[in-house]
């Protein structure tokens, strides 16, 4: 049993892997927060919850007892505008106007296993033993809503999730203005938060700073979890590191608008709270009518941040993504748009085909440019229908000519676009995001199509559908190339507009749903601009991401460092690209171009026809090295071993799930003269198994690789690196 109720002291204790977490229900009705940290046994205070009284500027819930105030008390669902004065979990506006709601404990129901949210992705449990989930229902008496808080324990992860469903049992409508997945007062405010941020071509890098009084956080605002900002922050202890301290995670299963904070208090609380941003949000509420939130995934780690990784990365890969390539491996690919951007034909693409394949590359993928008139970013977007002026037999022979050759063929869409210069606009000029009245704001010369619309969702799965049936295609990449303006549609009523962005991202979940439902043989990659959908959302969907526009080997360091705090390297798209760098025009060798690559799923983005026969050898061993690594790669245990955020050398490993074999990689970006000799510690190998080290053909113990470490090769010039493969003998 992982969730215990103890009805003498109303708490509920929920046990993880190796942590507990402990709510109690107070006399009053209200929920409130006790324990989230190394497991104990059981909770034998008869008074887990200390109160005291405190001025009159936070005022109390009863005349009986002063010592109990809203303000003070550590809440596990704060409402607005009764005593609270932090930020809330939840807010209505009432039929009446008022703002005020006062969600008080009736019941709850203790289930084994883990219920699926309607509509929304979420982590799941494949056997009632993993997992046993908690129904805590509140109810506010003046409405009749009911907020259901679902808490799921994993019996050996330290994973609990959390989300919230609202049911209206009363009889006048309301507005539901806020509601976060998860809140939670931690007692204590010595930590750090740490959230992933950046930019296009600048995805997801580290930073850290204090906890002091008054608010932190990131959101979005864009219609996607952006770039910017990504649905994930830590609380971590002052002390911790890789290896050691202590760190929370929060991680969104949500793909639109999120906010993600923690508020420091006046009297040493810190509210951790994520969920879909208020800001911008409105969700009407009939009597009948029900509303859930998307999932939160909360992880607590003894073993800093590359324990909280690793839960995250093991989780997502086995428990949030689905289908038949979760457990398998990807192939590697070749992708044309760095090489040929707009400007190719059936003829070119299949010179870089053979290329490939002879040097063992698995998978053709044709990207941007196939379909309608597209010679350029300014045009027919939503016409999925094949350009017969550069493949005049079409898709279905392209791909039958490279399966011919051995290649498997992959095709890009950006199925959520138009562009105003298309058929489809021309036909449908309703279909798109607007708000009439104002201008419809273009960005890559294209709009968004709406889809909380119902006829918008069927046309692009049928569209995607033929496609997809014209041709043996076995690799989708879909992307999204912008950001929501004038979010409104045309078939909302004035008084749900402020559904639409949250509707266009359930309108979407349910697109990839039957899609990927459709074809299940398919391998599905998403992209938005490379990393700006970057979040566990689409991973539900599909199981990799193009992890960033910017194919540079040295700014890829931070980007798949940063992605690595969340995401497993399973999950991450990375290619080698030609040089000068597109994004940066750096300059890069071949070897450390692949080395950086090979640290996720592998590619390649460039004219192979056009590369001298040195390089092409050297690719050719990447790629059979390559083969010989990817499934510890993409299913081993991934550990960092030094930060690119915090000098100019990074360096990570991957270790099977039996420690019988690992490998690491190492990147200097910088030479320096006259170098000190450097060894590197390793991590997550066996202290009592022996490992030959396959450069040198040394054999070395598992503890002297992890204290001592292997010493460095002095590499001559900027942007070098060094591969080290052990296998255990």
């Amino acid at each position: 049993m992982t969730i215990h109720y103890d009805p003498a002291i109303r708490t509920f204790h929920l046990k993880s892997k190796s942590s507990s977490y402990i709510l109690q229900i107070t006399k009053e009705g209200l929920p409130v927060h006790l324990y989230w940290g190394p497991q104990v046994e059981r909770v034998s205070s008869t008074h887990p919850l200390v109160t005291i009284e405190r001025c009159s500027f936070s005022p109390n819930v009863s005349a009986e007892d002063k010592t109990i105030s809203r303000d003070t008390l550590p809440s596990e669902f704060p409402a607005y505008g009764n005593g609270d004065f932090r930020e809330p979990a939840i807010e209505l506006r009432l039929a009446d106007g008022t703002v005020v709601s006062d969600f008080r404990y009736i019941e709850y129901k203790i289930a084994s296993g883990k219920p699926q949210l309607e509509g929304l992705p979420a982590t799941y449990a494949e056997t009632d033993e993993e997992a046993e989930t908690l129904e805590l229902v509140l109810e506010d008496a003046k409405t009749g809503l009911r907020a259901i808080l679902l808490y799921t324990a994993y019996a050996d992860k330290d994973v609990i999730t959390r989300s919230v469903r609202i049911e209206h049992h009363g009889s006048e409508r309301v507005v539901l203005t806020r509601l976060l997945s998860a809140s939670l007062d931690l007692h204590r405010t010595d930590l750090d938060f740490v959230h992933l941020s950046g930019t296009w071509t600048r995805e997801r890098h580290v930073y850290k700073r204090a906890l002091v009084p008054g608010l932190h956080r990131v959101d979005s605002k864009r219609g996607a979890s952006s770039h910017q900002h990504n649905p994930f922050f830590a609380l971590s202890s002052k002390d911790a590191t890789e290896e050691h301290g202590e760190v929370y995670g929060f991680s969104l299963v949500y793909s639109g608008n999120f906010l993600a904070q923690a508020e420091v208090d006046q009297y040493g609380m810190t509210r951790a709270e994520i969920g879909i941003n208020p800001f911008g949000f409105e969700w009407t509420l009939e009597p009948g009518s029900h509303f859930q939130s998307p999932e939160a995934v909360l992880v607590r780690s003894n073993e800093g941040f590359g324990g909280m990784s690793r839960t995250y990365h093991q989780l997502y890969r086995t428990r949030l993504c689905r289908g038949q390539f979760r457990d398998k491996t990807r192939p590697i690919l070749i992708n044309n748009w760095e090489a040929t951007y707009f400007n190719f034909n059936a003829e070119k693409i299949l010179d870089i085909a053979r290329v490939g394949h002879e040097l063992g590359i698995e998978l053709f993928v044709l990207d941007d440019g196939w379909f309608g008139e597209r010679d350029s970013d300014n045009s027919s977007l939503g016409d999925w229908v094949v350009d017969k002026k550069k493949l005049p037999e079409g898709l279905g022979k392209l791909g039958e000519s490279l399966t011919a050759l051995g290649m498997e063929f992959g095709l890009w869409f950006e199925p959520e676009m138009v562009s105003p210069n298309s058929n489809l606009y021309r036909k449908h000029p309703d279909w798109c995001l607007h708000v009439p009245g104002h201008a419809r704001t273009e960005a890559r010369q294209q709009l968004v199509l709406d889809l909380s619309r119902q006829d918008v969702q069927d046309y692009i799965v049928e569209a995607v559908s033929a496609v997809l049936d014209s041709a043996p295609i076995t690799y989708v990449k879909w992307d999204m190339n912008r950001n929501m303006t004038e979010i409104g549609s045309a078939l909302l009523p004035a008084d749900r507009q402020g559904e639409t962005a949250h509707r266009y991202i359930l309108g979407l979940y349910e697109v990839l749903e039957r899609i990927v439902t459709r074809f299940p043989h398919v391998l599905f990659e998403s992209c938005s601009g490379g990393g700006g959908r970057f979040d566990p959302g689409m991973l539900y969907y599909m199981p990799q991401t193009w992890t960033s526009d910017d194919t540079d080997a040295v700014e890829r360091l931070k980007i798949q460092y940063g992605t690595s705090m969340v995401y497993p390297a399973s999950a991450m798209g990375a290619h080698v690209s030609a040089v000068p760098n597109h994004q940066v025009h750096r300059m890069s060798p071949l070897e450390t171009r692949g080395h950086v690559a090979m640290s996720g799923n592998f590619g390649y983005e460039l004219d192979l026809s056009k590369l001298p026969q040195e390089d092409r050898e050297l690719i050719r061993e990447q790629v059979a090295l390559y083969k010989e690594l990817r499934s510890l790669i993409q299913q081993g245990e991934f550990y960092r071993l030094l930060s690119p955020f915090e000098g100019t050398e990074t360096a990570w490993m991957f270790v099977s799930e039996e420690k019988n074999e690992a490998f690491a990689a190492y990147f200097k970006v910088l030479a320096e003269p006259n170098p000190p000799l450097k060894r590197l510690r390793l991590k997550g190998l066996d202290p009592n198994k022996a490992y030959k080290i396959s450069h040198t053909g040394e054999v070395v113990r598992g503890d002297e690789l992890m204290h001592w470490g292997l010493p460095l090769p002095m590499l001559e010039g900027d942007y070098r690196s060094a591969l080290f493969v052990l296998k255990e003998v």
